[in-house]
């Protein structure tokens, strides 16, 4: 799969299937949009490309918005590859990008520049500046710019309709089971660890630290996970606490991974977490050795799992 940082593509790649949007958790609705995608791949004879946008315009336009993503850039792409993507374009989204009109968008952009065949949108996808196109205006210029629009009913699952919105709401809750379920996968948040302050060495489980950046923060508790370093394929059982520390008074997001029976220095390692189950909410403890206890309580749940 080719990564574009800019609509400089290749010859071959254009005239491509275009599918526009975050995509960000590429979950079960997702999946099946791009099954469609490939079934015009097939019939048509042509290359996938996805057209999307970074940071994601919805927190670009509000910079309030930090914990926000359900995937960061490397695991979508990974993704998109598996499920038949030829290559990637992720446009910059900056002050300049966001004022280019919405004709301009389509004449210079999605016909001059990639010659799109085929363009699959959401049926409220909004483009250009003050968000003035819209996918009526996409289907008025059909002929004039030689594509076809293809707009897909979104997926519907016991009458709620699976959305990126739908499955960060799940992991605030902390319903671990529904989010794993709608992604098709397990969860997971990748980063590099960190030298912390050793308070979970000091009390008997050392732990890595991982900086969880601008991910959506899922209900601050104790999960089970597994571990894997870069370029591993070998998957360590381990358990983790996301969240604020609040019996040694932090305030700062953290996640934390105590992985069992494990020896070894990972400062500075590059590590996924699959969050697998959820066991508890996060709680303040009177004493460290009331937290200790509830460790050990909560390890031999993970351990169970």
């Amino acid at each position: 799969m080719k990564l574009y940082k800019n609509f400089d593509i290749s010859k071959n790649h254009k005239g491509s299937i275009i599918l526009i949007g975050n995509f960000d958790g590429v979950h079960v609705g997702h999946q099946k949009l791009f099954k469609l995608a490939n079934s015009y791949k097939k019939k048509f004879n042509l290359n996938i490309g996805v057209l999307t946008f970074e940071p994601m315009p919805k927190m670009f336009f509000n910079k309030d918005i930090k914990n926000f993503r359900i995937l960061n850039i490397n695991q979508k792409n990974i993704i998109l590859k598996d499920l038949g993507v030829d290559f990637v374009i992720t446009q910059k989204f900056d002050k300049k990008f966001s004022k280019i009109k919405s004709d301009f968008f389509i004449k210079k952009i999605l016909y001059e520049k990639l010659k799109a065949k085929y363009i699959f949108v959401s049926n409220n996808f909004k483009f250009g500046n003050k968000r003035e196109g819209d996918v009526n205006q996409l289907i008025k210029n059909e002929k004039i710019y030689d594509y076809k629009i293809v707009k897909p009913k979104p997926l519907i699952l016991s009458q709620k309709v699976i959305s990126s919105t739908y499955i960060r709401s799940l992991l605030e809750k902390g319903d671990l089971k529904n989010t794993n379920k709608l992604l098709n996968r397990n969860w997971s948040i990748e980063g590099m660890v960190q030298k912390g302050r050793q308070q979970g060495k000091k009390i008997g489980f050392p732990t890595c630290n991982i900086d969880i950046k601008d991910y959506v923060i899922a209900m601050p508790g104790v999960y089970v996970v597994n571990v894997k370093q870069k370029n591993s394929n070998k998957s360590l059982k381990a358990i983790a606490n996301l969240g604020y520390r609040p019996t040694f008074n932090q305030k700062k997001i953290l996640l934390e991974v105590h992985i069992f029976n494990f020896s070894g220095n990972l400062y500075n390692k590059y590590l996924s977490i699959e969050f697998t189950k959820f066991i508890r909410k996060e709680k303040k403890f009177k004493n460290v050795n009331q937290l200790r206890k509830q460790i050990q309580s909560d390890l031999k749940v993970a351990k169970r799992s």
